[in-house]
């Protein structure tokens, strides 16, 4: 079978591989469609982990079982499953507290390594991805493109369950890449107002498609002032850092109201992860910040069910579809900022 295997930075190959074989207990997927996440374009970029000799990445999957251990009693051949990369331990704190994205030995697929992930023609799930991962059957109608997406929905619900987003609520998402269109239409679909603000113009074009009632170019208007302003001088009362910029973490707690939320959603680059905020403002106007990871994994059924009945727009965010052997070409379009989600297809629906 054909496999892609990150050997360098910005150095994607295809290789061909042996099938794995049904693992004890588990089954073999045949993968039909996996996206390329912001976390692939980091590991792109560093190159894989030293002395691993390379990794197949590629973590937001859907495909089919095409062969089953007799051990394994959950799915069946011909199952239509939708995956996400979280593998937990089941054993630590945070794990028998149900903390599960907070596991203190947390492995994802298409990352960690020996666990290989989705660009690949098949993938072997072993009972401990079963067992502690996040495997779920996609809805009938669900088609594979639009199941992989339910892995960034995931995450993006989970933050607004935490923040507690509700009608009339004014939502500020600070980044118009594809989580932050997320942002916006999951924000939308709790009758919240919605405000982007965006350097790229080709980025502000795309969040357009998604009806914000605000867009600011982030690249020449005073962001918080246009918040300040569509807000007659509140603030808003959630903030979301949908990049992984520290200025736009500064800004956050500049445009929320006091009492309100401002919830870290993207990670800072771990070369210079520190930050800097206005602990006066925290304080006196009792500001939370949040930081917001991953999701408990009942939210991944949750986002497959808003997919398959068109709550989460799949066809807004997929920007882009590129069969397996032109994963280099899809990286880079990804990297260039002019797509929302790019995906790698290994059939046409």
């Amino acid at each position: 079978m054909k496999a892609a295997f990150l050997t360098g930075p910005q150095k994607i190959e295809i290789r061909d591989v042996p099938e794995p074989d049904v693992p004890e207990g588990g089954l073999v997927l045949a993968v039909k469609a996996c996206g390329i996440c912001g976390s692939d374009l980091r590991r792109w970029k560093e190159g894989p982990p030293a002395g691993s000799g390379g990794v197949t990445p590629g973590h937001e999957a859907s495909g089919v079982v095409v062969a089953v251990d007799v051990r394994c009693t959950r799915f069946n051949v011909g199952d239509r499953l939708a995956i996400a990369p979280d593998v937990h331990c089941g054993k630590c704190y945070y794990c028998r507290r149900e903390r599960y994205n907070l596991c203190d030995h947390l492995q994802f697929l298409g990352i960690t390594p020996g666990f290989p992930g989705g660009f690949a023609e098949r993938m072997a799930l072993t009972p401990e991805i079963l067992e502690n991962g996040v495997v779920n059957p996609m809805p009938e109608g669900l088609g594979f493109a639009h199941a992989a997406l339910s892995e960034p929905c995931c995450s993006v619900l989970a933050a607004h369950d935490r923040a507690g987003t509700g009608q009339g609520d004014t939502v500020v998402i600070l980044g118009a890449g594809p989580i932050g269109c997320l942002h916006v239409a999951v924000a939308k679909m709790h009758s919240a107002r919605t405000i982007v603000t965006e350097c790229s113009e080709r980025r502000r074009e795309l969040a357009a498609r998604f009806d914000p009632d605000l867009i600011v170019d982030a690249a020449c208007e005073d962001v918080v002032a246009r918040v300040r302003e569509f807000t007659k001088g509140l603030g808003a009362d959630i903030v979301i850092c949908a990049n992984p910029v520290a200025e736009t973490q500064r800004q956050g707690v500049d445009m929320v109201r006091k009492g309100g939320k401002v919830l870290l959603f993207g990670g800072l680059p771990k070369a210079s992860p520190m930050t800097t905020l206005d602990g006066n403002k925290i304080h006196y106007g009792e500001i939370e910040v949040l930081g917001t990871f991953s999701y408990h994994p009942r939210v991944h059924r949750r986002a497959l069910d808003l997919l398959a009945d068109g709550t989460l727009p799949a066809d807004k965010i997929i920007t882009h579809q590129f069969p397996l052997g032109q994963i280099a070409d899809a990286y880079r379009m990804a990297a260039a900022g002019d797509a929302l989600k790019v995906l790698i297809c290994f059939e046409k629906e």
